[in-house]
């Protein structure tokens, strides 16, 4: 079956589509925001703990000074994506509306951080080929099944193991784990702060905050 809401690829475009080049450069708007604009792309399952972190490091950035936007899964079916379900279908097209989304984010200089399961590579793949070789950070949140389970903070797992939810990741859809992501967090023995502070010192380490500014937020 073929996704309403992707274009067929020998489906060209209008030539009255023209895309315009705007005065303000990218690199105009890094030096007002003195900063070096990327996507962190936390993945991973349900319960794992992607938006909680992510809100967390958003808060370090913004002690900082830094400018960001959080992109979180749960929000953005609220109104963009509103009008997607949960089929393999219509995550592949959730994922793809994102990954249009945080590249013009990053064009305007902001450092976004998406937080969505986005189960399936290929997917992932896409988002980062839109964006610059360093402007693609996938953000791993390595939890277990189990103890997602055991979380289980809005009872997804407790209603998809009795059948109410279909298509649920780690259950009845599949879930494919990053093999190599720029940023690998392992949660289970670790408490929200402490993964917060690992992905700002890998942010250190990568060259995306200074020295300086990692005494400030660590």
């Amino acid at each position: 079956m073929t996704s309403p809401y992707i274009r067929k690829e020998n489906q060209s475009e209008s030539d009255d589509i023209v895309w315009h080049n705007t005065t303000v450069s990218l690199q105009e708007r890094m030096q007002l925001k003195q900063q070096k604009p990327a996507v962190l792309w936390f993945t991973g399952l349900s319960g794992s703990g992607k938006s909680t972190i992510a809100n967390a490091v958003e808060s370090k950035l913004l002690s900082l000074g830094k400018h960001s936007y959080l992109l979180d899964g749960d929000n953005v079916r609220h109104g963009l994506n509103k009008d997607l379900g949960f089929s393999d279908t219509d995550r592949i097209e959730n994922i793809r509306r994102i990954g249009e989304v945080a590249k013009l984010f990053v064009d305007s200089g902001t450092i976004v951080l998406t937080a969505f399961i986005s189960p399936f590579a290929s997917d992932r793949d896409h988002a980062r080929k839109l964006l610059g070789h360093d402007q693609f950070l996938e953000v791993f949140i390595d939890t277990p099944l189990a103890v997602c389970e055991q979380r289980d903070p809005k009872g997804l797992y407790k209603k998809a193991r009795a059948g109410h939810i279909k298509n649920f990741t780690g259950i009845d859809s599949s879930y494919e784990a990053p093999t190599n992501p720029e940023i690998h967090v392992k949660t289970a023995n670790s408490t929200v702060e402490e993964c917060a502070e690992f992905v700002v010192k890998n942010l250190i380490d990568m060259g995306y905050l200074s020295l300086e500014e990692a005494r400030h937020a660590l």
